[in-house]
């Protein structure tokens, strides 16, 4: 029986076929001969923040060089002909246990290439072949830094920031707490002359005022009570050749903001007790989510600095106006906590969806902070249901705020938040039914549609 005619008995067609397809957990990547990718399924998702449309049509090597995965397997399989399986990790973290098999036409020569990738669970080590280990070479962390991103301003800001990484001026980061400044930061630093230098931080919100200078300048011996006998080197000294990070410099107490602009400008400073100039090559990054500009109309920031600081500015988008990016950086997340607690959790596709909507205020750290509370606390699959409130009601909200761009869309949506807010309320298909005046077997039926949580009553 041909593969048609069995579809036909089970009155499948190629779309239907295609949409079972998306409901594989395991990744599933058909290349053509030119290494052209002309199929995917939805777990490209979640294993690279990347849609379907934004994959289809790529060549493998393009997506491999801008690090969504490595290592790269296509040149291995071409090469041999047959079918090899490698660990790879991808750009949001996740480790997979990928499979390739070339197709041969008669000829011997690579007509397609199948790909299936399976998430390596409880991020166990698996054992390969000796004959494999140059294919299964790892990388202790083959994305350093990178910045996780879809969303177009966030390109460009990325763009302008390896633009002026190769200068030596001083940068200015601002944007709302949380927003990922000293990560854009940090890559800055990695794609400058100063690379191979030392990339130091100092938070100026969460220092006291008394222990900031030390830490910045250091002190020479017996400079104070308790001083340390052989003095101490501060940041300043121990990131010559390299960039120090002020971050929140908008909290850093007006003396120091003198002494920070003296260093700025001459590169040297003294020591606490010393009496003797030391020189320093560095680069200063600041950054904050306070109006200087504001600060200095009210004597509250030096003037003089900010405009030493302000030599190129960049502001970080917040989250809400990069919706694009919640799904790749709650995987990312996900693949990071899951490891870090040596758990295994899903999350549900309505959960995806409510967090998708919801505006963040506390930006990516929040996002962050709440991804690792339900790795800890949820069930095993990250359900809706197990969001704070807050977070719920908002993201219901914002979702019902939508405007569909059809009368079928509507009448889903519609239908969706009907079967999810009474399931919510009544967790039984009988009552479900009774509560909107359906059949309890329509009702059962929607409630597995909508409702990851849902079980036979």
């Amino acid at each position: 029986m041909t593969l048609s005619n069995f579809l036909t008995d089970l009155d499948l067609n190629m779309e239907a076929l295609l949409k079972i397809l998306d409901y594989s957990s395991d990744e599933i990547f058909v290349l053509n001969k030119d290494k052209k990718i002309i199929y995917v399924n939805d777990a490209c998702k979640k294993h690279y923040g990347l849609n379907k449309e934004d994959v289809i049509g790529k060549a493998s090597m393009e997506l491999a060089d801008k690090g969504y995965w490595y290592p790269s397997i296509f040149p291995d399989v071409l090469e041999r002909k047959e079918p090899i399986t490698i660990k790879q990790t991808t750009i949001l973290g996740a480790e997979l246990l990928t499979s390739v098999v070339p197709i041969l036409n008669d000829q011997k020569e690579v007509e397609l290439i199948v790909t299936t990738a399976r998430e390596l669970q409880s991020y166990k080590m698996l054992k390969v072949n000796e004959n494999d280990s140059k294919n299964s070479k790892e990388a202790e962390d083959p994305f350093g830094s990178s910045i996780i991103t879809n969303n177009e301003k966030v390109k460009n800001v990325l763009k302008f920031a390896k633009k002026v990484a190769a200068a030596n001026s001083t940068i200015l980061i601002l944007g709302e707490s949380g927003t990922g400044k000293s990560l854009l930061a940090q890559y800055i630093h990695e794609n400058g002359n100063r690379r191979t230098g030392p990339f130091l931080t100092i938070n100026c919100a969460a220092i006291p005022a008394e222990l900031m200078e030390s830490e910045l300048f250091g002190y020479t011996p017996g400079s104070f009570t308790n001083a340390n006998r052989s003095g101490k080197k501060g940041i300043l000294e121990c990131a010559n050749g390299g960039t120090v990070f002020l971050d929140e410099i908008g909290d850093m107490p007006l003396p120091l903001q003198a002494k920070i602009l003296q260093v700025i400008q001459e590169k040297k400073f003294i020591p606490i007790g010393g009496n003797k100039e030391k020189s320093v090559d560095i680069r200063i990054i600041a950054a904050t989510n306070k109006d200087l500009n504001k600060m200095v109309k009210s004597k509250m920031f030096r003037e003089d600095l900010y405009y030493r600081l302000n030599v190129v500015d960049i502001n970080m988008p917040p989250l809400r106006e990069r919706q694009e990016d919640i799904v790749p950086l709650i995987y990312n997340f996900l693949y990071k906590f899951n490891r870090n607690h040596e758990m295994n959790k899903l999350i549900s596709k309505d959960c995806l969806e409510c967090l998708t909507h919801y505006l963040w205020p506390g930006n990516i750290r929040q996002l962050e902070n709440l991804i690792e509370k339900l790795v800890i606390v949820s069930n095993d699959v990250i359900s809706i249901d197990d969001l704070p409130e807050g977070i719920y009601y908002q993201g219901l909200a914002q979702i019902e705020n939508t405007t569909p761009a059809t009368l079928n869309e509507a009448v889903e949506l519609a239908k969706k938040e009907m079967i999810r807010k009474s399931y919510k309320v009544n967790k039984s298909s009988r009552r479900v039914a009774k509560d909107l005046q359906i059949s309890q077997t329509y009702a059962a039926r929607l409630i597995r549609e909508y409702c990851q949580d849902w079980s036979e009553d």
